[in-house]
């Protein structure tokens, strides 16, 4: 199996089954961004940190176009969003089989655009998944499924959180995750911070804390 997502690794403290984080960095971003949380997080996982597939000019990668028109406002390209949700379900796959790592044991943690996708991937392949951290991002209707079954999504975990001044992403959008999450009966916790569009100190302690507890 291969894959067609570039991507680093911080290899895991256990020889074998050991627990999987993905990281899927946010849009203008690359691979380098969210791996400097690495060298903090549990050393028993497994970390890998994603390069979106569309690179941008001069620099920085996407995971689909947004496109900033004056008459139609700000949208975004939903059919490369799909392929990128599409995407990253067969880079779990491949990292599963690449890794000594437990399938059982995959969470994605996601910033902005790649949080988007992560709630997407959760929604669209449950079984691929146990937990997600969702910073600073929101549930795009548009790339989830008409329904979802709520026994098949019933194991998952969430932890979702948002700057309350974000001026990239609007507040009102994140608060509208916990009760989609709820209406599911999904596991979750969301929280909010005094900052924009990024992640307070507090809030990656909150996540980390968070994550030992469902790793």
């Amino acid at each position: 199996m291969t894959t067609d997502l570039h991507y680093i690794k911080r290899p895991s403290s256990l020889k074998e089954n050991a627990p999987l984080l993905i990281m899927c960095h946010g849009y203008g971003s690359d691979e380098n961004d969210l791996f400097s949380f690495a060298s903090e997080l549990p050393e028993e996982l497994f970390v890998i940190s994603l390069r979106a597939p569309y690179a941008m000019q001069p620099y920085g990668n996407a995971w689909y176009a947004i496109n900033f028109d004056a008459e139609k406002g700000k949208w975004s390209d939903n059919v490369q969003a799909r392929q990128s949700v599409d995407l990253i379900a067969n880079f779990i796959d491949y990292a599963c089989d690449a890794y000594s790592v437990n399938k059982d044991n995959v969470t994605l943690l996601g910033f902005s655009q790649g949080t988007i996708l992560s709630l997407s991937v959760a929604m669209n392949y449950p079984e691929k998944l146990k937990n997600v951290v969702a910073l600073s991002g929101y549930l795009n209707e548009d790339i989830l499924p008409e329904s979802i079954d709520k026994n098949k999504v019933s194991h998952l975990n969430i932890f979702s959180s948002h700057g309350y001044a974000d001026q990239v992403i609007p507040v009102d959008w994140a608060r509208k995750t916990p009760e989609y999450l709820k209406n599911l009966n999904i596991n979750h916790v969301y929280k909010e911070y005094p900052v924009g569009h990024g992640v307070a100190p507090q809030n990656f302690y909150d996540f980390r804390d968070w994550l030992k507890d469902y790793l």
